[in-house]
């Protein structure tokens, strides 16, 4: 075997030495694993970085808003504290890929951040068919910009209260901002610019100096409707189960950059919609990917056994998995279940048994395992992938099981146990918890009356028959009611009964 000095000796890293590291990885991960990727950028960031990266939803660039510096000053206080850790990284989905670096972790750390984030996570966005249907990574960086920009200029003109509220409206709205089965095509860029263009035309036309000089209290004359340039001619169509695109479409009062305020916070709302769907996935394939890179440059001599050391010490606590009674146990671990699942798929690939041929006839014994990592890391979100590939072993090994529980019943009851029927229940039952429908209200506009009262109807269609929790969703329409101007009146509809 040829021998190679190692990439690095010491703790503290360098640039020269996160070079070598890269260039070592790169060649991993693009020869032997055979990944595609979108190209890096890597930047190493302080400590107070990675917090205000934290605050602005973990993007490059954000417009301003006070949750973010509430929340900003709560992670900063927790970290200082010693109640939590920052982590090791933040990565995200454009192109180039951004990659965020802990300027304090060591270099150790540093090579498994970009193994797992440059590589793992990078791939997983170019290749995943809900991150290629729902985002555009190659023009989210320019989006960002522009959003910042304009949000700033709002602040300027209209004040910094008035954009703030609209952009409270919105956020407490993102859930119900997204398109979930139908995506609209996109404009040209040809359209979207023209669109801007008729939109600053009518600001200029319905903004006058004049207005300044009106006595306290005296409001000027109301504006005519907004023109829409984007669906100039679409009717509308209901019922519509994107609130955000709805209210900036119809709203009988909200002003042009008002509506363009809303149309930012929905499109980052829809650019987050597939992390929601691929937790399990996204950090099993990152981790699957970082834990065979590092093992393969330990292999190469390209690593001491110090830096492998503290690699695995790293590694078993990501895919930790506290029991039930364990008081650090807060649900199924994502890296754990994601990482788990990825290895079973190699294992049943490489050594399989009689019961993962019964269960997995599709790749069972396939020598090629990284093809059919890859094809799954492709074509499934959490929900299907584990309906797909949870294998019996794997269920034993999480102890897995299924418990039937009914509000009327005076006690749960086991369901599915370590069988071949509850195998099926249990996996079935786990995927379900995944399915991103059954966590989030659907909510719809089902009736507006733009000719008489104006009043907005919504139908929130119950799942398991349970409501809206009473005081969120009064405080909820108060912000439906200050974008659309008028009442809003919301049903409860219980499917099921």
């Amino acid at each position: 075997m040829t021998h190679h000095p190692l990439l690095f000796t010491e703790a503290e890293w360098d640039f020269a030495a996160l070079d070598r590291v890269y260039r070592a990885i790169e060649d991993i991960a693009l020869n032997e694993l055979k990944l595609d990727i979108y190209p890096n950028q890597i930047e190493v960031i302080s400590s107070e970085q990675m917090l205000d990266a934290y605050s602005s939803l973990a993007m490059p660039l954000m417009y301003s808003h006070w949750s973010f510096g509430k929340l900003f000053a709560r992670e900063a206080a927790l970290y200082r504290a010693g109640y939590s850790a920052l982590a090791y990284e933040i990565v995200i989905n454009s192109s180039p890929c951004i990659s965020y670096l802990l300027e304090e972790n060591t270099m150790t750390m540093q090579t498994l951040v970009i193994a797992h984030a440059a590589f793992g996570h990078n791939h997983f966005f170019k290749n995943n068919y809900l991150f290629r249907q729902w985002t555009n990574a190659e023009g989210i960086l320019d989006y960002l910009a522009f959003a910042k920009g304009y949000m700033a200029a709002c602040e300027e003109r209209y004040g910094r209260d008035e954009v703030e509220a609209i952009l409270d409206s919105a956020h407490a709205l993102m859930d119900q901002g997204v398109f979930r089965y139908n995506r609209p095509p996109r404009p040209s860029r040809d359209r979207v610019l023209e669109k801007h263009r008729k939109r600053h035309e009518y600001e200029e036309e319905a903004y006058s100096e004049l207005w300044r000089t009106l006595p306290a209290g005296v409001a000027p004359p109301s504006a005519p409707p907004v023109p829409d340039t984007e669906d100039d001619d679409d009717e509308m169509k209901l019922p519509e189960e994107n609130l955000l695109y709805f209210l900036e479409k119809h709203s009988p009062t909200l002003r042009a950059w008002q509506r363009e305020t809303l149309r930012i916070v929905r499109t980052m709302a829809q650019y987050f919609y597939p992390q929601k769907q691929t937790k399990v996935m996204n950090e099993g394939c990152a981790t699957f990917v970082h834990h065979a890179i590092m093992n393969r440059l330990y292999d190469k001599g390209l690593i001491g056994e110090g830096a492998l050391l503290e690699f695995l010490h790293s590694h078993t606590s990501v895919v930790f998995q506290p029991e039930f009674g364990d008081k650090r146990y807060g649900g199924i671990n994502p890296y754990a279940l994601g990482y788990g699942m990825m290895a079973d798929i190699r294992r049943i690939c490489e050594q399989p048994t009689d019961e993962d041929r019964e269960w997995c006839p599709a790749f069972a014994g396939n020598p090629d395992y990284m093809t059919v990592l890859k094809d799954a890391w492709a074509n499934y979100r959490d929900e299907s992938f584990i309906g797909q590939f949870l294998s019996p072993k794997l269920m034993r090994d999480f102890r897995l099981f299924a418990l039937h529980d009914r509000a009327a019943d005076p006690a749960y009851q086991v369901s599915a146990i370590h069988n071949e029927r509850g195998y099926r229940a249990v996996r079935a039952t786990l995927a379900a918890q995944y399915d991103i429908g059954s966590a989030e209200a659907d909510i719809q506009v089902v009736e507006a009356d733009l000719k008489g009262d104006r009043q907005l109807l919504l139908h929130h269609r119950m799942h398991r028959g349970i409501p809206l929790h009473e005081p969120t969703k009064s405080r909820v329409l108060a912000h439906v009611e200050r974008l659309w101007g008028h009442d809003v009146e919301l049903e409860e509809i219980d499917d099921e009964n």
